[in-house]
């Protein structure tokens, strides 16, 4: 059997320390969310999200898979993710007016929540997506970190950070810097936190706006299996209803 690594052990205890840190700080503001959510979906409405660079990977995690949500729509823009270029994402994160472009190819509604997800919330791309949801009339949630935030200057023209426009702002609890483990004589760290906060917090916005259906004796909207019986049937219909609002369905 294989001996921990210190690492391991430290990184594990902070990762749990932050969830439960979430878990007694962060469920006003979850439920706020769930609830703009359910109320949004069960007037026919979706729910968006949108992020960029590794924070994308909360928005692929809510997407097309068994006990999600099926009308969440993603806002995938490869040219913020790091699949075409690493170091290009970052240049493009950082530049001003380029959220509209994104912006105005998704269909939009009035009331319609989103979720933005930027673990410093000081880049124009993530900033302006939530002013322009704003301006759409629709309830911007924001997962960020408060501190991280607080304390960096916004690169925002008019030095606005996410957690200032956003009309949820919902606390990732992370207080200094993503990596987690400081390296022994280096200075440097490793082991990062904000995916994994970000999934559990998302995840955690799903669970409650199902629960929200099931206290109401509604059958929420979720995804079976499609390797169970009936699977296919199940999300096939469902797909049938929101495909001409989620791109990615089709």
């Amino acid at each position: 059997m294989c001996k921990e690594s210190n690492y391991g052990i430290i990184y594990y205890e902070k990762v749990m320390e932050l969830l439960k840190e979430i878990e007694c700080s962060q469920m006003d503001n979850i439920n706020k969310a769930a609830q703009v959510v359910k109320d949004s979906i069960a007037k026919g409405g979706v729910f968006h999200a949108f992020s960029t660079g590794h924070s994308h990977m909360i928005v692929e995690e809510l997407f097309y898979r068994t006990g999600g949500l099926v009308p969440f729509n993603p806002i995938f823009d490869p040219a913020t993710m790091l699949h075409e270029g690493a170091v290009k994402s970052t240049r493009i994160e950082r530049l001003t007016g380029y959220a509209e472009a994104i912006f105005k190819s998704v269909d939009t509604r009035q009331d319609e929540p989103i979720l933005i997800i930027s673990n410093s919330g000081i880049n124009p791309v993530p900033i302006e997506m939530a002013v322009l949801a704003k301006q759409r009339q629709m309830a911007v949630i924001a997962i960020t970190s408060v501190n991280i935030s607080s304390q960096q200057a916004s690169r925002h023209v008019l030095n606005k950070k996410l957690m200032d426009v956003a009309d949820i702002v919902i606390d990732n609890c992370i207080e200094k810097e993503d990596a987690a483990v400081e390296i022994d004589g280096t200075g440097q760290r490793v082991g990062a936190l904000s995916s994994i906060a970000g999934i559990y917090i998302a995840q955690r916005i799903v669970l409650n706006v199902v629960e929200m259906f099931v206290a109401e004796d509604i059958v929420p909207p979720i995804f079976k299996s499609a390797n169970l019986d009936g699977g296919d049937a199940h999300n096939g219909s469902l797909i049938s209803k929101y495909k001409e609002r989620i791109k990615g369905l089709c």
